[in-house]
């Protein structure tokens, strides 16, 4: 097995393998450890920073919206979580938030199976629209998460503000255009340019609205 050029015990200062932050000026374990545990604590106060201002500017908000959400799980609806890319594995953990969590209500993530986005590869743009038309009715809740705006996000919200279903929105710079056409009720755009930092606000977000949820249905 061949090593990675300066990564072995014998590797010179500022080898490659001992210097995984460019431009950091520090060299050697001493210094890659030093710059990662700065980084880590850049980071958090960071992310802290930003879940409190989103917190803030969404205070208003995510009550009206908790409540929406609290009626339509009362009168038999269900929530649908989408989102392309990572936020796909995000609207995952959304819908398993509200089914396993608290007193456990209906949700499920778009799309349900492996086989039906296959199936519809040819047809970009319309994989959360078809599923809602086939699964979604009236007083469901669709919830749909991005770090941009996307075709296949904005289309599934169209077609479940058709279907008058609850409809919110949580996404990143850009995500005003969500709102164009009346399709989302409950907005919520996260005031950040990087795609890891919107990630972890919307989930704050959800969890924020999984808890005013729960204590609207007491």
């Amino acid at each position: 097995m061949t090593a990675h050029p300066g990564a072995g015990p014998d590797a010179p200062p500022g080898a490659p393998g001992l210097h995984p932050f460019p431009g950091s000026g520090e060299t050697g374990l001493d210094g890659a450890l030093a710059t990662a545990a700065r980084l880590v604590e850049e980071k958090a106060k960071e992310i802290m920073s930003l879940r409190e201002r989103v917190l803030e500017r969404f205070a208003d908000r995510l009550l009206p919206c908790a409540a929406a959400m609290a009626a339509a799980f009362r009168g038999g609806g269900r929530l649908f979580a989408f989102g392309t890319g990572g936020c796909g594995a995000d609207a995952q953990a959304v819908a398993h938030l509200f089914r396993s969590g608290g007193r456990g209500l209906p949700a499920l993530r778009l799309p349900t199976d492996v086989a039906y986005v296959t199936a519809l590869g040819g047809g970009a743009g319309r994989v959360f629209a078809r599923q809602i038309a086939a699964l979604g009715a009236p007083g469901d809740i669709a919830v749909a998460l991005a770090t941009c705006d996307t075709g296949d996000v904005g289309e599934g919200l169209a077609e479940a503000r058709h279907r008058g279903m609850v409809t919110v929105g949580i996404a990143g710079p850009g995500g005003e255009r969500m709102a164009e056409g009346g399709v989302v009720d409950h907005l919520f755009v996260v005031p950040s340019s990087s795609v890891h930092r919107v990630q972890e606000a919307q989930a704050t977000i959800c969890h924020v609205l999984w808890e005013l949820v729960h204590r609207a249905m007491g």
